[in-house]
């Protein structure tokens, strides 16, 4: 593989091209890239080095940006983060990983000192979007660049006047929606893709913006927030959430997110019992391309909010007759299908403007580690056909008699 690292005008700032994002380990980092990096993110050479050798950050090229991307959390940067070259040296961190919380009661009392502002988390997948060398550029959670999101975000909402005044800023938000290629969930007020900001993030520190200046800022700009429910007091937030949850239970929604409105305590997260049992529903319908934690954490959420919400009689009939359904039909389902010699898969619709953007798309999954096809392209709808090869192959396996 060819791989040129070279300066730019400013001595300052490097740049490297690869015409893979694979790059083998025996590489090392040259030394004024990791002095230049070390400035940046404050970690030590030999720690970069290190990480670098071990496949814990790579090089990363793809949409024409040529970045170092970093697979795992090293120190105080989050995974997801990544160091983008050019003209200057851009960094967008990973998004910090949001904990769970079991029991409102004791735990909202316990981590947050005063108030307590409720958002919802909604079920899609999490974005960062920042300007990269005069370029917006749409980020996953591990930190890669999706074509689809990148040319999807500025057609629904225009932010071309807030990166013109924050630059230094980070969009961070979910996509969601019925043509969401990752997740999909329908929410009435959205349709078929929408997007919904959470947080706003500084560059390098990654320091939130308070809640107050967030939503500001939004409402400027006219740019769309998740839904605040309100902002309450310790005491009362466990009463309020509760019933949030309730709520949001009988519209098929998945959660709250509880922050400190100064943003200067970490948020928690939770959800509902109907986002567990859809969770559940679809990893049952592949069940051998999830690993097992995915399985447990989601039955041992059930458990504990049974058990704070004091359930008995029907309501906890109820609960345990939806774990059950969404562990055993999907299931069932799957072997049936692929015991007629069919494979384990799905099909997502996405509206792109030719062939080639959705083979790129594609593309992406694939550097995912997705098996995926452009199995239909017609006036601008593309049927993308991903199929879960683990599933599949265990299945026929155990068909034929195979042991487990």
């Amino acid at each position: 593989m060819d791989v040129t690292i070279g300066r730019t005008n400013s001595h300052k700032n490097f740049f490297f091209k690869c015409r893979s994002c694979n790059f083998s380990y025996d590489h090392t980092l040259p030394s004024f890239v990791k002095t230049e990096l070390s400035k940046i993110v404050g970690l030590e050479s030999h720690q970069l080095e290190r990480s670098f050798q071990r496949g814990n950050i790579k090089f990363y090229d793809s949409q024409g940006v040529n970045a170092l991307q970093f697979r795992k959390r090293i120190h105080n940067i989050e995974s997801g983060t990544m160091i983008c070259f050019g003209d200057e040296i851009e960094v967008i961190r990973g998004f910090p990983k949001i904990r769970r919380t079991l029991m409102l009661s004791p735990t909202l009392k316990d981590h947050f000192t005063d108030e307590v502002a409720v958002e919802e988390k909604m079920n899609g997948y999490n974005v960062r979007i920042a300007l990269v060398n005069g370029r917006i550029i749409a980020f996953t959670r591990g930190g890669y660049i999706c074509p689809y999101t990148t040319r999807k975000a500025p057609e629904i909402m225009d932010m071309t006047d807030f990166f013109k005044d924050h630059p230094e800023l980070v969009i961070c938000g979910e996509m969601v929606g019925t043509e969401n290629p990752y997740v999909t969930h329908y929410y009435k007020e959205i349709g078929s893709l929408g997007f919904r900001i959470f947080d706003l993030r500084e560059k390098v520190t990654n320091q939130p913006m308070s809640l107050h200046d967030k939503r500001g800022m939004l409402e400027k700009y006219g740019l769309p927030s998740v839904r605040l429910f309100g902002i309450y007091g310790v005491d009362e937030a466990v009463f309020e959430v509760g019933g949030i949850i309730k709520n949001l239970e009988q519209t098929n929604r998945e959660g709250v997110v509880m922050k400190d409105p100064q943003m200067q305590i970490p948020p928690l997260k939770y959800t509902s019992s109907h986002a567990h049992a859809d969770e559940l529903k679809y990893a049952f319908t592949y069940p051998f391309d999830f690993g097992r934690p995915f399985f447990f954490s989601r039955v041992i959420r059930e458990g504990f909010q049974a058990y704070e919400l004091d359930e008995s009689g029907e309501d906890l009939k109820k609960r345990a007759q939806r774990l059950g359904e969404a562990i055993l039909y999907p299931m069932l389902n799957t072997i049936k299908h692929v015991s007629k010699e069919k494979v384990a898969g799905e099909d997502l619709v996405i509206h792109v403007d030719s062939y080639e953007e959705a083979a790129e798309f594609v593309h992406h999954l694939q550097d995912l580690g997705v098996v995926a096809t452009v199995h239909n392209f017609e006036d601008g709808k593309a049927v993308i056909r991903r199929i879960h090869q683990s599933t599949t192959d265990r299945i026929t396996n155990y068909l034929r008699g195979g042991l487990y």
